[in-house]
């Protein structure tokens, strides 16, 4: 490969939790080694000491310890000024939830003081796709959403079963998500949710379907730059694919093209679909950030990942209007053998 024309680009990736839950990081990380384009230096950011994703070498050149979001933005940006003064990051993937408010506040000053690009939706897009506000969201943009409440205790759930009926859907308001078949279920299940994520908890209408998800990159324009749909063959107890495939959907891609055009959505996003035995698509979820699968995109024939960045960065972008159906991943796990030195150097510096 002739890397002597290409830019090289210094990139902070977080999201480096590999686990059972798996964060995006890695798969982001790999679309970006994969990228013909440009040549790469790959900063990890961690928050904790014990994310797989610090010793892999291969992958991540070198790896810092940032603050978690509750510490705020003030704390947050002095930390990358000291991580910037040493790497001259170029650009940047937040691939946490509970991280992007902090760094869509930050977007500007990233850019202007610190000269950090990133691709991040507005922070009147991040609010709008909150599981709370998600069934107004889709009121407004003409898009089928089951009816979702939002509570704060478990005695309201029964007068929204009375309208909704069982099954239903107990969500957290940042992660998980339990269907129960009846009151003494979905009352265990908000007492368990709230008591790991908070208040408050979601009761949704339950659709009756297929899951499908789809991975893609808004322009923040209304155009749609790539979009790939999947359909999970093998989860995890906690609801994670660990194995998918690409699927043929267009009347599915021509309602991510309808949401992104009407919403104007910037940056990477995953749509969590149901489509029902009419044919019909309920959105459930809007998670505004790349998934932990996306490397199949690139499995797929559209490097998201390495368009989102060229896209930030100035280089001209040609939209991805196809992909190839039938490609599969299927997530596996493995043992790392690490020295001590190396948790020690990353438990004391808080880099490595």
């Amino acid at each position: 490969m002739n890397t002597t024309n290409k830019p090289t680009y210094v990139i902070a990736v977080t999201g480096l939790n590999a686990i059972d839950s798996p964060g995006p990081g890695i798969s982001v990380i790999r679309a970006l080694r994969d990228a013909t384009s440009f040549n790469v230096r790959i900063i990890g950011i961690c928050y904790e000491t014990m994310e797989p994703g610090i010793y892999m070498h291969d992958l991540i050149d070198k790896t810092y310890q940032s603050p978690y979001p509750s510490a705020g933005v003030d704390v947050l940006m002095e930390r990358f000024r000291y991580i910037n003064e040493i790497e001259n990051v170029d650009f940047l993937f937040p691939n946490f939830d509970a991280e992007l408010f902090n760094f869509i506040k930050l977007e500007q000053r990233f850019k202007t003081e610190l000269g950090i690009k990133m691709l991040l939706p507005t922070s009147e897009q991040f609010e709008a796709r909150h599981k709370t506000e998600l069934y107004e969201f889709g009121q407004k943009y003409d898009i089928k959403v089951p009816i979702t409440k939002s509570i704060t205790n478990a005695s309201e759930i029964a007068e929204i079963a009375q309208k909704i009926g069982f099954p239903l859907v107990v969500k957290g308001k940042f992660y998980d998500a339990k269907i129960a078949y009846n009151l003494d279920q979905a009352a265990q299940h908000f007492q368990k949710i709230s008591a790991q994520w908070g208040l408050p908890i979601l009761i949704q209408q339950f659709v009756h379907g297929a899951e499908v998800n789809v991975c893609g990159v808004g322009d923040g324009n209304g155009e749609l730059l790539g979009a790939v749909p999947m359909r999970k063959l093998y989860i995890t107890d906690k609801g994670k694919a660990w194995s998918g495939i690409t699927i043929a959907d267009d009347e599915l891609i021509e309602m991510n093209r309808e949401m992104v055009k009407s919403t104007k959505w910037r940056g990477p996003f995953e749509l969590e679909v149901i489509k029902n035995s009419n044919d019909e698509f309920y959105l459930i979820e809007i998670n505004p950030r790349f998934p932990a699968w996306c490397y199949l995109t690139v499995g797929a024939g559209q490097n998201q990942i390495e368009s989102a960045v060229n896209f930030a960065m100035g280089t001209k972008v040609e939209p991805f209007t196809t992909y190839e159906v039938g490609k599969m991943f299927v997530r596996y796990s493995y043992d790392m053998i690490v020295g001590i030195e190396e948790f020690e150097k990353i438990s004391t510096n808080g880099e490595l």
